[in-house]
């Protein structure tokens, strides 16, 4: 029995292997490569033997796996290698259990964030990774990626909030890393070293997540600037006074410009930069810290200053600003978001130089970013049919990110290193650092079976 057929056996009715069908599962929100590989099947297990059987069949045969769910990572890492097929974790959805006395859920890989939050707000809980596209980003993915969102500046990415995963090993080993408990120093940390991974050290098949209570109060403030510079400057002013917003992004003039045409909710767009600003916790505190972001925001230059009124309008605001990448599609036929990280004392510099390198090679470019992280995201809209487009985007590419590691920072706050950020790996890690991680990932998986070329 050849290798395909052993996996329809595993999973038969949830199983494509035909030409036409496996377009789909060749592409992620990436870039796509000059040669577009497919897979040889997918395969959609139900629980975690089943995925268990796959990898020790791959294992056996050193064909690739290449875990994915929604595929809306920026970065590569759930496109097909050669020889390889795809383990899709959208029939692993459940939420397993929500424990409001010990703010845990179990789930598994293939439930969505936004789904998981609708059933957390009933109970008032709460799962704070915020990623923008939480109305399809999986559980399994944010993990895989260690996403993160607008919120972490104040409550922290996902590798915050996970306590225990369960893994399947390259040779289809089971094991659970942690224990679902709050605290828990008993051996090696290997849920962190597991999360962030990009599946290239394990297949995870559920997860225990840390909750907390729901924020009594939200309010949310958008701050415009006549200068973006100012802007950039203002988010220090705000984080010297002692308090810290749930959420701090910035958006340039293009960005402003493009959403409001877009997903028009009133958006000031004769303005070069805006801030949102979002507090949340107990009323009476949010009140206090509101009044006090006024007076900061108006001493920070800020030419006006715009309170949403309702959590309706709030929550329109931030629909507007998820819609951003696509957006800009709008001004070109490809869109391609990158993501970059900075010391907060390094923004302003860094926002001049994406400007410039967008002049300099002729790219369209909006600019937004968690800027309390310094995590900024350039969104770059081109046509890749275009050669000279295609050509001067490569050059940029490199030139930012080579610059981002100049300035001691790095090259992924949250999409993660996939096939499309590798080539800068060694110049952003510690010489020994680098070769450590390659000798965990020549350990766990000797056959290098799990999403080669991804990442390490």
């Amino acid at each position: 029995m050849d290798i395909v057929n052993k996996l329809r056996k595993i999973c038969p009715n949830n199983f494509i292997d035909k030409k036409e069908d496996l377009y789909v599962y060749a592409h992620d929100t990436s870039q796509n490569p000059d040669e577009l590989i497919l897979p040889m099947c997918v395969v959609f297990p139900k629980n975690t033997k089943e995925v268990s059987q796959i990898a020790k069949i791959c294992n056996e045969n050193k064909i690739s796996i290449i875990p994915r769910a929604q595929g809306t990572n920026h970065c590569g890492a759930t496109r097909p290698s050669k020889n390889s097929i795809v383990i899709h974790f959208s029939k692993m959805d459940r939420i397993i259990e929500i424990n409001k006395e010990n703010l845990t859920a179990i789930v598994e890989p293939g439930v969505v964030i936004g789904n998981l939050n609708k059933e957390l707000d009933k109970l008032n809980l709460f799962f704070p990774p915020d990623p923008s596209n939480l109305a399809v980003s999986t559980i399994g993915g944010a993990i895989a990626l260690c996403s993160a969102g607008a919120r972490t500046f104040k409550y922290g990415s996902t590798k915050n909030y996970i306590i225990n995963l369960e893994v399947v090993l390259a040779n289809g080993e089971i094991i659970e890393t942690s224990k679902n408990i709050a605290k828990n120093v008993t051996g090696y940390n290997l849920v962190s070293l597991f999360t962030g991974s990009e599946g290239t050290l394990g297949l995870i098949t559920k997860a225990t997540l840390r909750l907390i209570p729901k924020p009594q109060e939200r309010l949310l403030t958008l701050a415009y600037f006549d200068n973006i510079v100012d802007a950039t400057s203002c988010v220090n002013n705000i984080i010297n006074h002692g308090f810290i917003p749930s959420t701090l992004d910035l958006l340039d003039n293009i960005t402003i410009r493009t959403i409001e045409k877009f997903n028009p909710c009133n958006l000031l767009i004769d303005k070069e930069a805006v801030l949102l600003i979002e507090l949340d916790g107990f009323r009476e505190c949010v009140l206090y810290e509101l009044e006090i972001l006024k007076n900061i925001l108006k001493e920070s230059k800020a030419s006006n200053i715009v309170q949403a009124k309702t959590q309706l309008e709030n929550e329109n605001i931030w629909r507007a600003r998820r819609s951003a990448f696509g957006a800009l599609a709008q001004l070109k036929p490809n869109v391609i978001t990158e993501d970059i990280v900075v010391g907060r004392n390094k923004i302003v510099q860094t926002v001049r130089k994406i400007q410039e390198l967008s002049k300099k090679y002729n790219i369209i470019t909006a600019i937004m970013g968690h800027a309390g992280d310094g995590n900024i995201h350039p969104n770059f809209a081109l046509d890749l049919e275009n050669k000279e487009d295609r050509e001067n985007f490569k050059k940029l590419k490199d030139e930012l990110f080579y610059y981002a590691i100049s300035q001691e920072g790095t090259l992924s706050g949250e999409h993660g290193i996939g096939t499309d950020k590798k080539k800068y790996l060694k110049d952003a890690l510690d010489k020994n650092a680098y070769k450590t991680m390659k000798e965990i990932k020549n350990l766990l998986d000797k056959n290098n079976i799990l999403n080669p070329g991804k990442a390490i």
